[in-house]
């Protein structure tokens, strides 16, 4: 099959074309990089042609309330046209566990907006919503100083490996169509703090971190449900301690 990644450079993209390659199929990674551009719709109709499924990973480049929700939105609303006129049979769409349970979170409420438009388009799709990755714990913890502490939330927390996330997304794209959302997350649940504890930890970075249940996430408060699957879901098979092992 033919296999456009939309953001196919990034973190995700480039790990989810190298695993669609190594399994036979054509996946071309399309983005600002490669000409394509989907906020303006430009590369869209040369990058699509002839193409069965598109897979959309691509990130902001701002997360500031208004560019981000017009980032999701206009990208989104170009590509689900453009698919249409291509003759795409399958939409994959990366999104967020918990999108819609965090009203106050402006990247979220993006996310939820980019879901929408997919869901009123033509073309079939399939959202896969996935829980924070590892490759993000550090950046959260130097957020979230306060006088020399790391203060995160205490609220439960199921991160997940990039790796795994290309491997759900590879599956997911090779699959037929769901035409509705899935959760995707880490094999491991515990609080917050503990995961960004171990991240720090293995790095030598003594500084202490603090649990607290009023601490915000990205300006939202969370709660246990908040960031984690409430049902079934696909789960990667890489652990913390062996991801940090490689890290």
């Amino acid at each position: 099959m033919k296999i456009v990644v939309i953001g196919g450079t990034g973190l995700i993209g480039s790990r989810l074309v190298a695993k669609l390659k190594l399994h036979g199929h054509d996946a071309v990674a399309a983005s600002p990089k490669s000409g394509v551009n989907a906020v303006t719709g430009e590369g869209l109709t040369a990058a699509l042609s002839g193409a069965d499924v598109v897979v959309d990973v691509a990130n902001a480049p701002s997360w500031e309330p208004a560019a981000v929700l017009a980032f999701f939105q206009r990208s989104s609303e170009n590509l689900v046209a453009a698919e249409a006129a291509a003759g795409v049979r399958h939409h994959v769409a990366l999104s967020i566990v918990g999108t819609d349970r965090s009203p106050d979170n402006a990247y979220f409420r993006a996310k939820l907006a980019q879901e929408t438009v997919i869901k009123s388009g033509s073309v079939p799709y399939s959202i896969v919503r996935a829980t924070q990755f590892f490759e993000f714990l550090g950046a959260i913890a130097e957020t979230s100083v306060r006088e020399g502490k790391i203060v995160v939330p205490s609220a439960l927390f199921q991160p997940i490996a990039a790796a795994d996330v290309a491997d759900r997304l590879a599956e997911v794209a090779t699959e037929q169509p769901l035409n509705g959302t899935i959760d995707i997350a880490g094999p491991e649940k515990a609080p917050f703090n503990e995961f960004i504890a171990r991240r720090l930890r293995a790095s030598g970075d003594a500084r202490p971190v603090i649990g607290d249940p009023k601490a915000p996430y990205y300006g939202a408060l969370i709660d246990d449900q908040s960031l984690n699957p409430l049902g079934e879901a696909r789960l990667g098979t890489t652990p913390l301690a062996k991801w940090l092992a490689t890290a």
